[in-house]
């Protein structure tokens, strides 16, 4: 087995070696799968979005080009698996307007800095769906409105509004816990 230099792991599995494999999901698996855990509602659904996109990751390694950007790759298909998961279960998605949209600044949030990881998943979880997954996605992974309303299939509009509305939310919830937010 190769040693665990990432460049090293990506080629070996890339020859499907088992090992390889085994040392490269435990490398990423603590590191992603708390981001599988901000898009899900439970802890056994956030593992099951993380073996899906690991299966994906595997199933696609040879696809990889630039092994040098494997930890960009990887977390972009940890993400849209995620996405898929989170429109494949979503019974009641949210499509509100456009309208009275208010833009935000991002100094809001940097009370993230401040909370611990279990904190912020606890007040990002209460959130509904839709916003949730919005607020996940532009705050936190730093997509666009564009890439989310492609990711989503809904409108920019949609995807603003729905930021807009749910940071209103996670303002609401981070008073609850006892942090002190500009409204």
């Amino acid at each position: 087995m190769p040693n665990n230099n990432e460049k090293e792991l990506v080629i070996a599995c890339q020859r499907n070696d088992p090992k390889a494999q085994t040392a490269f999901y435990n490398l990423y698996k603590g590191r992603l799968l708390g981001v599988c855990r901000r898009y899900a509602r439970t802890v056994a659904e956030a593992e099951d979005i993380f073996q899906e996109a690991f299966i994906k990751i595997f199933r696609n390694i040879n696809s990889l080009e630039k092994i040098e950007s494997v930890g960009a790759w990887v977390k972009s298909l940890v993400v849209r698996t995620a996405i898929d998961h989170y429109r494949h279960t979503s019974h009641e998605r949210e499509q509100v307007g456009y309208d009275n949209v208010i833009e935000h600044p991002e100094e809001d949030f940097n009370i993230f800095s401040s909370m611990g990881r279990e904190q912020i998943l606890g007040v990002i979880n209460s959130l509904p769906d839709g916003y949730r997954v919005v607020i996940n996605l532009s705050l936190i992974d730093g997509f666009t409105h564009a890439e989310i309303a492609e990711m989503l299939n809904i409108s920019e509009g949609t995807s603003k509004s729905q930021l807009s509305r749910g940071r209103e939310l996670l303002k609401k919830e981070l008073i609850k816990v006892g942090y002190e937010v500009k409204v």
